[in-house]
């Protein structure tokens, strides 16, 4: 019988950051993922890093630390993440007061510039003038979610770490010792397991009594294959409505402590281009408590394409396939990373917010503080699990 250090559930960016982590302080690694090709929230990324966002001391170190790990990662790993570092440019709308939107932000880290229209189009001359009251522009990191994350998961089988593409569907337990995962083809031991498995985490936990704090969104874009449109920065609404959504989760889910089957959802209007030249176009997240919801994709591409174009008309005609994946985060911290109690031999690591560039630095702190070394940042989040 083989038997792990540790079980990872779940292979998108916070399960490889981790899965490599551990493998680095020499702890023998299982990775399970559900896809053999993935489909997940790493997948349709848009790859920014926000390390300018932090709004109090912890979030400002993190994202200090974060945009240091991404530039040094792909020498690090051996292969390119196509990290980079562009404008970030953050739409006003036509309506709306320039100077109060702008004074929403003096609590981040990095205060962004207001551009006037004309200043606006030229830092970016796709946009639409008539559409906007000027803009914010920040700096910003880039990278390529999925071959970061790959890059990942390659450099963690150089350590000797394994990679199983079979669906966790359970947990053996002994009481309320956790002993390994059972799959639809095999069961797996381990002395820990921990749950990386982003918007199915809370449905998973469930099934053994664990309710968890984490959430999820649906997420719905479109990608285009390479374009000769050439964008020179990333392009975000100033007012992301998501953020509210996201905060209203608890009440939005739940009803007197039972699941609702409601749904209710905001469009962000935002545009990024890869360094191929394709494009991601989203979004629309919607909250809801099933993550098995469906939804019309023509409808909800045309929605999309509405007010991308509103923004950006060169985009209009550009063909693209609508996606749908779900975005897990939660209520209480940055992140969820620590023991789940009353139960043993289990942990989790997710619903991370700005999740690019915090999730490879807290994975690499919470390795090192698994495997002995002491953090009080990941003792303060280990802690906000257990309330």
């Amino acid at each position: 019988m083989m038997t792990y250090d540790w079980i990872i559930i779940g292979a998108g960016i916070s399960g490889a950051s981790l899965a490599y982590e551990l493998s680095q302080q020499k702890f023998k690694v299982l990775v399970l993922e559900k896809d053999p090709i993935p489909d997940n929230a790493t997948v349709y990324s848009y790859g920014g890093l926000a390390y300018w966002s932090g709004t109090d001391e912890l979030t400002r170190q993190l994202g200090r630390e974060g945009i240091e790990l991404h530039r040094q990662l792909t020498e690090e790993l051996g292969q390119d993440t196509e990290f980079r570092e562009l404008d970030l440019v953050l739409t006003i709308d036509r309506d709306a007061d320039p100077q109060a939107i702008a004074k929403t932000y003096d609590r981040f880290a990095t205060k962004p510039q207001l551009l006037s229209v004309k200043e606006a189009c030229e830092l970016e001359p796709l946009l639409n003038p008539d559409a906007i009251a000027g803009c914010l522009q920040l700096p910003h990191g880039h990278i390529h979610a999925q071959k970061t994350t790959e890059v990942y998961l390659q450099a963690c089988l150089r350590n000797g770490g394994e990679i199983k593409y079979e669906r966790a569907i359970d947990f053996v337990r002994d009481n309320q010792r956790i002993l390994g995962v059972e799959t639809k083809l095999n069961t797996y031991y381990a002395a820990n397991t921990i749950v990386c498995a982003g918007g199915l985490t809370r449905s998973l936990l469930l099934q053994t009594g664990i309710e968890v704090d984490n959430y999820f969104t649906h997420a719905q874009l479109i990608t285009t294959p390479p374009v000769k449109l050439e964008l020179q920065t990333i392009v975000m609404p100033a007012i992301q409505q998501r953020f509210a959504l996201e905060a209203a989760a608890r009440d939005l889910v739940f009803d007197n402590g039972k699941e609702k089957n409601e749904a209710r959802s905001i469009l962000d209007a935002g545009v990024v281009q890869f360094l191929d030249g394709s494009l991601c176009l989203g979004q629309i997240s919607t909250i809801t408590s099933n993550p098995h919801a469906k939804f019309d994709a023509a409808a909800e591409e045309a929605k999309i394409r509405q007010q991308v174009n509103n923004i950006l008309p060169a985009l209009e005609k550009i063909p693209g396939t609508y996606h749908h994946c779900l975005v897990a985060f939660n209520d209480r911290a940055i992140a969820l990373a620590g023991k789940l109690q009353p139960f043993t031999g289990i942990q989790l690591f997710s619903g991370f917010t700005s999740t690019l560039v915090f999730a490879p630095i807290l994975a690499r702190r919470f390795a090192r503080w698994l495997a002995g070394e002491a953090d009080a940042i990941i003792e303060q989040l280990a802690k906000k699990i257990e309330k």
